[in-house]
């Protein structure tokens, strides 16, 4: 039981950490054209309102929302409690939540897949599919119509789910892509360290949904959650301070992330069709995944130095 906690919460916070490196490479372009206070303020109160409120509250606050029923403090603790009448309830909801996040996930690889630059990890695969990147919006429709019909015929809101993460998926992705053209902006012209510093946190706020919706293809436990995003949360904080560009080096983290997206998302879509999948099995994939890419980093930099 112990173990499995801790292989639960390392693999929600390398997770949060890999998925979360292209918001710590926004956020160190920016802060390196701020002042010494703006910085300070930023890199202290920024990373409790993206630790504990962001990564913090949000999780919770999709659990209660999911689960009205239980109330603010029971939505934290229900997944570790023995009342049959909550655990029902977790029940009800989890299929509905989880459809959602796999949706939204699904299509965010799709996204990166077809439509977004890349180093190509798997070089013939990626490409094929950056060349035909017309078909990015055919493919999730397709996607999406299947999953909410199969959905109708289980559970009606399971389909409405389905809708729900693929209308969250592309109101989040309008303000990513602001982002970068913003960050373009605020780095080249003269700003005010306020705007900078709204600015960051929108972004922070943003980018921290694909690791929330995320985590819960780990696990439903809200603790578990914190615990593991906030660990991530911070890790990038300190990437964002003093090493991002050693890690941009590893050029193929993102695509680890990437593929990281797609398993957990099809894990929470299989999951919501009331197919069990082991707990270890999303924070194995992760590591392995990820890992993977690593090494692939790590050889690209040796070559390189040759």
């Amino acid at each position: 039981m112990i173990l499995s906690l801790i292989i639960t919460t390392l693999g929600l916070a390398l997770f949060e950490t890999v998925s979360s490196v292209d918001n710590a490479v926004i956020n160190a372009e920016v802060l390196n054209t701020m002042g010494a206070k703006a910085r300070k303020w930023f890199l202290f109160w920024g990373m409790l309102i993206a630790v504990f409120l962001i990564r913090g509250l949000l999780p919770w606050l999709i659990v209660w929302v999911f689960n009205p029923a239980l109330g603010l403090l029971g939505s934290l603790t229900a997944t570790f409690s023995s009342d049959p009448a909550v655990m029902e309830s977790i029940e009800r909801s989890a299929p509905i939540l989880l459809m959602g996040g796999g949706v939204f996930l699904v299509f965010l690889f799709f996204h990166w897949l077809f439509l977004e630059e890349k180093h190509f990890g798997l070089p013939r695969t990626e490409q094929f599919f950056l060349r035909n990147g017309v078909w990015f919006y055919a493919i999730v429709s397709i996607v999406l119509s299947a999953l909410v019909w199969y959905s109708l015929s289980q559970n009606q809101l399971m389909a409405f789910g389905a809708v729900i993460g693929s209308t969250v998926f592309f109101i989040t992705h309008g303000f990513k892509e602001n982002a970068e053209a913003r960050e373009k902006d605020l780095v080249t012209k003269d700003r005010s360290d306020l705007s900078k510093l709204l600015y960051l946190e929108v972004i922070d706020a943003t980018f921290s949904i694909d690791g929330v919706l995320g985590a819960f293809a780990f696990t439903m436990a809200v603790p578990l959650i914190l615990i593991g995003n906030g660990i991530g949360a911070l890790v990038v904080r300190q990437m964002t301070i003093g090493n991002i560009h050693r890690v941009k080096k590893y050029i193929y983290l993102k695509n680890g992330a990437m593929y990281s997206i797609l398993f957990l998302g099809a894990i929470m879509i299989i999951d919501a069709f009331g197919i069990h999948v082991p707990s270890w099995v999303s924070p194995f994939m992760t590591f392995v995944t990820i890992g993977f890419f690593f090494w692939k980093s790590k050889v690209a930099l040796r070559t390189a130095g040759a």
